[in-house]
């Protein structure tokens, strides 16, 4: 059941069930419009707004169960991306930039690999060889993504990055290469609106890091696994991603012990290449 379907089954549930709109609305905790706008499908509704109006409908337990499941689907979405190489990974990487401009708060974990909108060109396209584009789709994508990052400019919105050490050691470039990354991440963390932290491999590990993930405010929380992308607007989840985040970031070194320690790693690799 896609949203359109779901706002529909629940407003033919509240005609039958002889409803006035804004008393379900009242019982449900939520605004008038607010309810119009899932009824009609132009909002998808968080598995906790569709119990609340079913609670308020009086229906079955089952039916509840039923269509708080359908609402989960309908919040949860996962594209694979053989789909987007199809269709144009840096159109993907636009659509991506439109939801950062509206994002105040960006919030990243990264266990895998520098994070996109601190990448250099370099390290992009290490990173996409194994996606295996024609050079030109290789160029968009390149483009597409470092015009992302003018986002990080902008004062009036927010970017906390965490990642972990193996990030700042993966051979992916070549050492002066990898150098320059690092430089990168030091130069981006004295932004003022931009903090970076970095999970060092002796601390203690509070849970597996699993899976990379970017958290837009607290609406949209989108999730790197290796066949694909999954999003998710569902509250229960993103606050899930939240606290692991929250969890990772209380155990990373921030601020100036987080560039000394990337500068010790950066100069690992500066005399790794002045010894070769």
């Amino acid at each position: 059941m896609n949203r359109a379907d779901l706002g529909k089954t629940l407003r033919d549930m509240r005609v039958a069930c002889g409803k006035q709109a804004k008393v379900v609305a009242r019982s449900a905790a939520m605004s008038p419009s607010k309810l119009s706008k899932i009824e009609n499908g132009a909002l998808t509704p968080s598995v906790l707004d569709v119990e609340r109006i079913l609670e308020a409908l009086e229906v079955p337990a089952e039916i509840k169960a039923n269509l708080a499941e359908a609402a989960r689907r309908a919040a949860t979405e996962s594209t694979a991306w053989r789909v987007y190489r199809r269709t144009g990974l840096h159109k993907h990487q636009e659509d991506i930039r439109a939801i950062e401009a509206g994002t105040t708060l960006l919030r990243v974990f990264q266990p895998s690999c520098i994070p996109g909108l601190l990448q250099t060109p370099e390290y992009i396209r290490a990173v996409q060889q194994s996606s295996e584009l024609s050079d030109d789709a290789l160029e968009k994508m390149i483009g597409a993504r470092l015009r992302r990052q003018e986002v990080l400019y902008a004062r009036s919105r927010s970017f906390r990055f965490v990642i972990t050490e193996s990030v700042l050691r993966w051979r992916l470039i070549p050492a002066p290469m990898m150098a320059a990354q690092l430089d990168k991440l030091i130069t981006m963390s004295r932004l003022p609106n931009v903090a970076i932290a970095a999970v060092p491999l002796s601390a203690p590990m509070p849970e597996l890091p699993t899976s990379s993930f970017t958290l837009f405010d607290g609406r949209l929380a989108m999730v790197e696994i290796p066949h694909a992308e999954i999003t998710t607007t569902e509250i229960r989840d993103i606050e899930l991603y939240a606290a692991k985040f929250d969890t990772f970031g209380r155990i990373a070194l921030s601020g100036e012990s987080m560039r000394d320690f990337t500068a010790s790693i950066r100069d690992d690799f500066l005399k790794e290449q002045e010894i070769s």
